[in-house]
């Protein structure tokens, strides 16, 4: 039994990659967005890592491999397969649901390729939906990692400098962190000062 996943393992790592077609570009292209939510700069980069695997095994051309790809790309884009304002908008989301500041979910997306402009449209999103949403993701930040009024022992003055650190690192202003770290309960951090 242990031979036969040793063998699928090494079968799997010799594994040669496919010469670059327009269908496999697609067929490949297409999976991966059935997978993942991507930006159209994210989808380019890993169709390039495909493309110059493929041309350093069977000795193509990477140009004719990106004069296919950017044809693809463009053809999705003309679809509305790939939306990079709707995919930074549902980012956004998820990631100030999980408690991110603004600057981290800038740098997140602007590490998928992301343009400014469609940032700012995601951005604005939040703020649409969440009269402050850096206040409301600091707390939630907090509540999780049990800062501030949610620390279960009596804060000192190094422990509150710890936890003010804490949400800077999160990428929190210090204005909102220290205002977060210095409420006296739970139910003052409900409404923003």
């Amino acid at each position: 039994m242990k031979d036969r996943e040793e063998n699928k393992i090494e079968k799997r790592k010799k594994r040669n990659p496919r010469k670059v077609t327009p269908k496999y570009l697609d067929n490949a292209a297409l999976y991966y967005l059935s997978r993942y939510a991507t930006s159209a700069e994210n989808l380019r980069r890993v169709m390039m890592r495909k493309i110059h695997r493929s041309a350093n095994h069977h000795g193509t051309d990477v140009e004719d491999g990106i004069a296919l790809l950017e044809a693809m790309i463009a053809r999705y884009l003309d679809s509305g397969l790939l939306d990079d304002g709707a995919y930074a908008k549902a980012r956004a989301a998820s990631l100030h649901r999980r408690g991110n500041s603004a600057r981290v979910i800038t740098g997140k997306l602007r590490q998928k390729g992301v343009g400014n402009d469609d940032i700012a449209g995601a951005l604005q999103a939040l703020s649409e939906e969440d009269p402050d949403p850096e206040w409301a993701a600091a707390v939630m930040v907090a509540k999780r990692r049990r800062l501030g009024p949610f620390a279960t022992q009596k804060t000192s003055e190094e422990t509150r400098e710890k936890h003010l650190a804490a949400l800077a690192r999160a990428g929190f202003s210090y204005d909102i962190a220290r205002r977060v770290i210095d409420a006296e309960s739970e139910e003052d951090l409900e409404q923003p000062s």
